[in-house]
C-alpha cells in the first residue's frame, strides 16, 4: 500500500516538473507555404519542349522541453511540367507533383524523357506522362577505391548508362566514372581502361547505339568539338566554348540543337539559364 502510494506521488511529482519545464516532449508545428518556387530547367525534349520543375517550401519549428528552439526549412512535393519554348503559350501541356516532404527537389535528365534525383542511396526515376518510382541499387568499386558524388547520368553503350560528377582526369586509384545498369540495378565505379581513356579530356559525353559523342573543349574560346569516338569530328554550325547533352539535346553554349542523321541541326533558340529563352536576341519564351 505505501509502495503504491510512493509512486503515485512520484508520478505526480515528474507532471509537476514536466509542466514546469515546458513539457517533457518537443513540441513541433509544420506547415507548408502557400505557393511554390525554386522553378528551374531540367532538360529538354524533342526540338520544342522545355521540362521545368519546382517544389512547395516548408517550415517546421521544434520547442525543445528545456525551452530551445530551432527551425528547419526544406522543399517537397516536387512538381514537374512540361512547357513549348518556341512559343509563349498559357501554361504547360503536362504537370504532375509528387507527395514527398523533401529529399531535394533537383531533377537531372537521363533520357529524352526519364528525369531522375537521389532517393536516399537509391535514385528516383520519373518519366514524363507516368509516375516517379524508386529503384534500390547495388553499389560496387570495380578497379578504383574512391567513388565520387554522382551529378550527371547519360545513355551509354549496352543499353547502360554513364555516370559522371567526379574528376574524369582523376589520377591514382580514384574512380573516375560510373556505369547504371537499370536492369540488373547495380552501379558500378570505375577507371577508364585504355580504349576509353581519350574520354577523361571531354566536357561531357553520352552514346548513340555503338558511338561514343564527347563535347571536347578547344585550346582557345569559342574553339571547341564535337567528336565521335575520339578523332572523327562533326561539324557544328555555330562556334561555342563548352557544351552539354540534355537527353537528345545537344546545347553548345546556350543554342539548343539536335542531332538528325548525324548531322547537328540547331533551332535558333537559346537558353542561358533560368527560365527565359530567346531568338535573334529577343525574349520569345518567358516561364517566369
Amino acid at each position: 500500500m505505501k509502495g503504491g502510494i510512493f509512486r503515485l506521488i512520484g508520478a505526480v511529482m515528474m507532471a509537476c516538473m514536466c509542466v514546469c519545464m515546458w513539457g517533457c516532449s518537443d513540441e513541433v508545428t509544420f506547415r507548408w507555404s502557400d505557393g511554390r518556387g525554386s522553378a528551374e530547367i531540367a532538360g529538354f525534349i524533342d526540338d520544342s519542349l522545355a521540362v521545368v520543375t519546382d517544389c512547395r517550401e516548408w517550415y517546421e519549428d521544434t520547442e525543445t522541453w528545456n525551452g530551445g528552439y530551432y527551425s528547419d526549412v526544406s522543399c517537397g512535393h516536387d512538381r514537374m511540367m512540361v512547357y513549348n519554348y518556341r512559343v509563349q503559350e498559357d501554361g504547360p501541356r503536362w504537370s504532375d507533383s509528387l507527395t514527398n516532404k523533401s529529399n531535394g527537389y533537383h531533377w537531372y535528365q537521363m533520357t529524352d524523357s526519364v528525369f531522375w534525383r537521389w532517393e536516399g542511396d537509391n535514385i528516383l526515376l520519373w518519366k514524363v506522362g507516368e509516375k516517379a518510382h524508386e529503384m534500390k541499387l547495388s553499389r560496387k568499386n570495380d578497379g578504383c577505391s574512391e567513388s565520387f558524388k554522382i551529378d550527371r547520368i547519360r545513355q551509354w553503350l549496352d543499353g547502360k548508362f554513364i555516370a559522371l560528377g567526379g574528376k574524369l582526369d582523376a589520377d591514382g586509384k580514384k574512380c573516375q566514372y560510373a556505369v547504371l545498369d537499370t536492369v540488373g540495378r547495380t552501379l558500378a565505379f570505375k577507371r577508364f581502361d585504355e580504349e576509353l581513356e581519350w574520354i577523361k579530356e571531354c566536357d561531357d559525353v553520352r552514346a548513340w547505339e555503338k558511338d561514343v559523342y564527347c563535347f571536347m573543349p578547344g585550346e582557345h574560346a569559342f574553339g571547341a568539338k564535337l567528336l565521335r569516338n575520339e578523332h572523327d569530328s562533326i561539324e557544328v554550325p555555330i562556334k561555342f566554348t563548352i557544351g552539354t547533352f540534355f537527353g537528345d539535346v545537344l546545347k553548345p553554349n546556350g543554342h539548343l540543337c539536335g542531332l538528325v542523321k548525324g548531322v547537328v541541326v540547331c533551332s535558333g533558340i537559346v537558353w542561358r539559364g533560368g527560365l527565359t529563352f530567346y531568338k535573334d536576341e529577343k525574349v520569345v519564351v518567358n516561364l517566369k
